[in-house]
């Protein structure tokens, strides 16, 4: 499927499934409930807004795993909430980051720790130049561990849902392999349009939040819901040019694979 198509079938996703898009509403609205306690400096709202929280990062994650999983079937179904299935896969995705985050977070110490001595000398001898210079490419080193392993937890996040397998998700040099099949320009595409729709969604979301409080739930509730169902339908559907390229058994394991998640929803 060309970028164009995946574009235009991701943007039509929320809106072919009307009836179920207000489960997708309802979780989001949840994490509403907490501001809406300490405006109102209501208690028991805020005792239950954090209650709500906890629930939605248990479910939610796993649940927009599940709309990626949709995408990959090139389906237009919306996912049922099914609770142990979403807070199991919601509990991978969490394994999956911690992984993925070693490297930039080892990064980010041994720039810590090697810049902290040498900054110091820096501003005791006055080399502001060199201080600056040095805080900068190690920003920069920062920066870049941390967006390439971003964008490979992404794309593992869709081998996740391919394979329904952890241990196929943690293979980072089949990632970059699944990435080179889909194809660099593609993604490129694809990472330029979700770039575009964010400034523009951004745009009318400021205008939206200045009406007062309603504005604030019909962002949290409806616009960033209707995003991320677009954004993880359009993953799968990026990610499902893969199949075109696997073995015969492959693609039956996969179909199994979907059959059996299609019977847990």
């Amino acid at each position: 499927m060309n970028v164009g198509k995946i574009i235009s079938n991701s943007l039509k996703y929320p809106f072919r499934n009307l009836k179920k898009l207000p489960i997708l509403f309802i979780l989001f609205i949840l994490i509403a409930l907490i501001p809406i306690g300490m405006v109102s400096d209501n208690r028991y709202v805020l005792i239950l807004g954090i209650i709500a929280f906890f629930i939605f990062i248990l479910i939610v994650p796993g649940y927009l795993l599940s709309i990626v999983n949709i995408g990959l079937n090139e389906s237009s179904m919306f996912p049922s909430i099914n609770f142990g299935k979403n807070i199991y896969d919601t509990i991978r995705l969490f394994l999956l980051r911690v992984v993925y985050m070693i490297v930039p977070v080892a990064v980010f110490f041994i720039v810590w720790s090697t810049m902290g001595a040498s900054s110091v000398d820096m501003l005791a001898e006055l080399k502001v130049q060199s201080f600056l210079l040095t805080i900068v490419l190690g920003f920069l080193a920062v920066l870049i561990s941390y967006i390439l392993f971003e964008v490979l937890l992404f794309f593992a996040k869709a081998r996740l849902a391919y394979f329904n397998s952890l241990s196929e998700a943690l293979k980072i040099h089949k990632v970059i392999g699944d990435i080179k099949s889909i194809g660099v320009v593609n993604i490129i595409k694809w990472l330029v349009f979700m770039a575009i729709l964010m400034v523009v969604v951004s745009y009318v979301s400021s205008l939206v939040m200045l009406i007062p409080y309603v504005g604030f739930i019909i962002y949290l509730g409806i616009v960033i819901p209707i995003l991320e169902s677009i954004g993880n339908y359009s993953l799968g559907l990026l990610y499902s040019n893969i199949a075109d390229k696997e073995s015969g058994l492959d693609k039956f394991e996969k179909e199994l694979d979907y059959l059996k998640y299609r019977e847990l929803n």
